[in-house]
Order: structure tokens, then C-alpha cells, then sequence
């Protein structure tokens, strides 16, 4: 089993490594070169979108439903531990190159959206179905490809986005409430399924409650920590941007490990955080009543602003500021990303362990039912429908285990299997750039006219 496990380290390790982070982030500043920086039309436009409602629209759920579906899944507890692991290993520069992921991970996000949106088909019944294996089906005539994709984004469901989310939900009730973990992991499925088995319209409705609240709740606590540590702040942005860029020592003991370490974790983590370029938020953009493609596509790309531009960066600049102010903590001695957050909020009397408390388990749970409904749609596309009802029994059966056993492999796994479904998925946002290119010409000055192509109705 020793054998096994160090093979399946080394493949994540390969799949992980540089040639990844050049993919994804080489992806991200050629989109935003041919998009023409559509980064400002994200947050000049997609912003006021997301809250606007769209009726005339062909979809399932509301532009802003689909938006806090995908957000569901993206702002997880890789933006409060992930942040900190990437400042423990690759040093308070990780933090400017997490940021500037996310910045021009927003091209990636909208590329990848489009193209959901434009290849989507509907079923008989009438549910919309879309993502990166119907641009490669109907796109690029790639079934196979398209095939992939939904078996390695349905399997990883499993651990990423369901076993590993309740085990964390499960570690900090055991910590701070002494709740057994095997009852976290009952009382997690039971209210999963409750959900979930209401398909996209109930998840979605679910997560336009919880997502803003969760968001919002952490964001002013690590506003109160900012304004506890307002005297370092200045310090604290010239040690993130100075140590982006080269090793040493800086205030508070903080060290930096180098470009290369810096920009290999802050990229790293960032890319994991916002999931621009896997293709899996593009799965609930197909769901939303749009008039046309590029209106949706550009309130799915802000979900890449809020996940790592604000939230992650927020995170980084509470736990940098945090270190400067108390130079007994040594990030270069944790690395344990968890403990150095927790060490941040613990600076709020009283009430700092509750946020972040409160904060890890929303953000976990709201994780597990944003990919419970991209595994269903994955899991549609290569097995059929007649599996949908297995899928979600299973998936609520890996709730309930997951906090009483070994996750490491389980992790691992999924991280790979996180990595190889990003592979189909930037083939097909490069080979139909052209096309996505085309559709945002001709309908980013008049996102309020409707398209009326019509969208092809399938056989369930």
C-alpha cells in the first residue's frame, strides 16, 4: 500500500508541477489578450448582472443562482487554509501571485463559460445541460474528449468536493464542540440529500442564501483583524510585493523563499482556489436563464473576483499583517496552513475562533453541494440519467463515511483527477478562442438583446 500511495504522490506531484501552472496560467494571460483585458467589462458589467434578473431568458435557475452555485464550490476552505499553506511554504510573496492568478484567471473563467453557454443543449424535460464536454462534442466533434472530462470531473466529486469537505467540517466540530465526528458526517448527508435529490433548482436555491452570508460573515471578520493591524498594513503590502520577488528576511521574522518558490505555491494555491480553467463552473453557467451567451459568461467570471481577488486576498493580507504584528509567530515554522489562520482570528476577543469556526463549515458544506450537482451532470453526460439517483446515494453514503476515515489518498486522488480535467477543458477554450473571440464582439454592447438561436433539445 506504501508502494501505491508514494506512485500516486509522485503522479500528483507531476501532474501538479510546473507544466501545469504554465498551462493554466499561460491559458489565462492568452485569453486575456485576446478577449481584449475582458476583466473590465467583468467588473463594469458582470458585477450589476449578477444581481440583475433575466426572465426573457432560456434556463433553469436565475443568472445570480448559478453564479452562487459555482461560488458554492470555489470559495471553500481553500481560500482560509489554502491562503495560509501557500505562506507557510512559498513565503508572504505567495500572496501577490495568488492575487495576480486570480486576476487574470477571470479571462480563463469567462472563456470557459462562453463556451458552456453556447454549446449548451436541453433535455426532453427540459433541463439545461452544458459544460466542457458538450463544447468538445459539439464544438470540436471531440466526444471522447468531452467524455473524459465527465469521468474524471465525476469521480473526482467524490473527494474533492464531498469526502475531504465533510472530514473538515468534521475536525473543526470535534475541536471546538467535541461533536463525534461519525454524527457530523450522518447529520452532513441527511441534509445533503435533502438538497440535493431537488436537483439544480433547490441547490441553487440554497446556495443564493448561504453563499452571500458565508462571504460576507468572513469577509468582516478579517476586515476587524485589518483594522486591529491597521499600523502594519503599509508594511505588510511592501513585504508581499518585495518578497514576491526575491529571498530574505523581512519585518515580524517573515522570510522569502524566492521567485520561484513563491510563484510556484501563490500560483498553485490560487489556481486551486478559484478552479479557473477546470471547467467545472461552466457546468452551472449552462443552467442560467440568460438572453445570450457572453451576459452569463461575464457574471460567471466574476466569481473568480470575488473567490480570489477579494476573499483570498483579504486572507493573505489579515495572516502577513498578523505575523509583522506578533513576530513570535514564525510562518516559516508552520506548515500547517490551518494553524496560522487560526492564530490570525484568534487576535478577535472572544469571537475570532467562532468566525473562522462558522466560516470553514459554511464554506465546506455550501463546496459539497456546488460539485454534488457538477458530478450529476458529469456523470449524465457518460453513463446517462438512469445513474443520477446511484450518484447522489453514493455521494450522500461518501458524506456520512468521510469523517471516520484516511483521506490522504482519497485527496491525492482527486487532486489528480482535478489536474486531468483541466486538460480537455483548456483545449477547448484555445481551439475555439476564435469563436469566443467572434461571440463577445457581437454581443458586448448589447448584453440586454436576446439571442435567438435556438438550443438543441436532446434525448434523456
Amino acid at each position: 500500500m506504501k508502494a501505491v500511495t508514494d506512485v500516486i504522490n509522485q503522479i500528483d506531484g507531476i501532474v501538479w508541477g510546473w507544466g501545469m501552472i504554465i498551462l493554466l496560467l499561460g491559458t489565462h494571460l492568452f485569453m486575456t489578450i485576446r478577449t481584449g483585458f475582458i476583466q473590465r467589462y467583468s467588473i463594469t458589467k458582470g458585477i450589476p448582472l449578477s444581481v440583475a434578473k433575466d426572465n426573457d431568458g432560456e434556463g433553469e435557475v436565475s443568472q445570480f443562482g448559478a453564479l452562487t452555485t459555482a461560488l458554492a464550490s470555489t470559495i471553500g476552505t481553500g481560500n482560509i487554509i489554502g491562503v495560509g499553506t501557500a505562506i507557510a511554504l512559498g513565503g508572504p510573496g505567495a500572496v501577490l501571485w495568488t492575487w495576480l492568478t486570480g486576476v487574470f484567471g477571470i479571462a480563463t473563467k469567462y472563456s470557459e463559460s462562453l463556451i458552456a453557454l453556447m454549446y449548451r443543449v436541453k433535455t426532453e424535460d427540459g433541463r439545461m445541460q452544458g459544460g466542457a464536454m458538450y463544447a468538445l462534442e459539439r464544438g470540436l466533434n471531440l466526444k471522447w474528449l468531452g467524455m473524459l472530462f465527465a469521468v474524471f470531473a465525476g469521480f473526482a466529486s467524490f473527494g474533492i468536493g464531498c469526502a475531504t469537505q465533510v472530514n473538515a467540517i468534521a475536525t473543526v466540530a470535534k475541536e471546538n464542540f467535541n461533536i463525534p465526528p461519525i454524527a457530523v458526517g450522518i447529520v452532513v448527508a441527511v441534509l445533503t440529500a435533502i438538497v440535493i435529490f431537488g436537483g439544480i433548482k433547490a441547490i441553487a436555491s440554497v446556495c443564493e442564501k448561504l453563499v452571500p452570508f458565508m462571504a460576507i460573515f468572513y469577509v468582516i471578520g478579517c476586515i476587524i483583524i485589518l483594522v486591529m493591524n491597521a499600523d502594519t498594513l503599509g508594511t505588510t503590502i511592501v513585504t508581499i510585493c518585495k518578497l514576491a520577488f526575491s529571498p530574505g528576511a523581512a519585518a515580524g521574522g517573515l522570510v522569502g523563499r524566492g521567485l520561484m518558490m513563491a510563484m510556484h505555491y501563490g500560483v498553485a494555491r490560487g489556481l486551486f482556489s478559484n478552479e479557473s480553467g477546470l471547467g467545472s463552473a461552466p457546468i452551472a453557467a449552462a443552467a442560467a436563464q440568460t438572453k445570450n451567451p457572453v451576459r452569463q459568461a461575464l457574471v460567471s467570471s466574476t466569481g473568480t473576483f470575488w473567490d480570489t481577488v477579494v476573499v483570498c486576498l483579504l486572507t493573505g493580507l489579515v495572516l502577513v499583517s498578523t505575523i509583522i504584528r506578533n513576530p513570535s509567530i514564525n510562518a516559516t515554522d508552520i506548515d500547517n496552513g490551518g494553524v496560522l489562520t487560526s492564530k490570525a482570528f484568534s487576535q478577535i476577543p472572544y469571537i475570532g475562533p467562532w468566525i473562522l469556526t462558522i466560516g470553514i463549515i459554511s464554506f465546506a458544506y455550501s463546496t459539497v453541494l456546488g460539485w454534488a450537482y457538477y458530478g450529476e451532470r458529469c456523470v449524465e453526460y457518460f453513463a446517462g440519467r438512469k445513474a443520477l439517483i446511484p450518484y447522489r446515494l453514493l455521494y450522500c453514503v461518501v458524506a456520512a463515511i468521510a469523517p471516520v476515515v484516511a483521506l490522504d489518498l482519497v485527496w491525492t486522488i482527486a487532486d489528480i483527477l482535478n489536474a486531468l480535467m483541466a486538460i480537455p477543458n483548456i483545449i477547448a477554450v484555445l481551439l475555439l478562442s476564435n469563436k469566443i473571440v467572434a461571440e463577445t464582439k457581437r454581443w458586448i454592447n448589447n448584453l440586454d438583446e436576446k439571442d435567438e438561436r435556438p438550443i438543441p433539445v436532446i434525448k434523456d
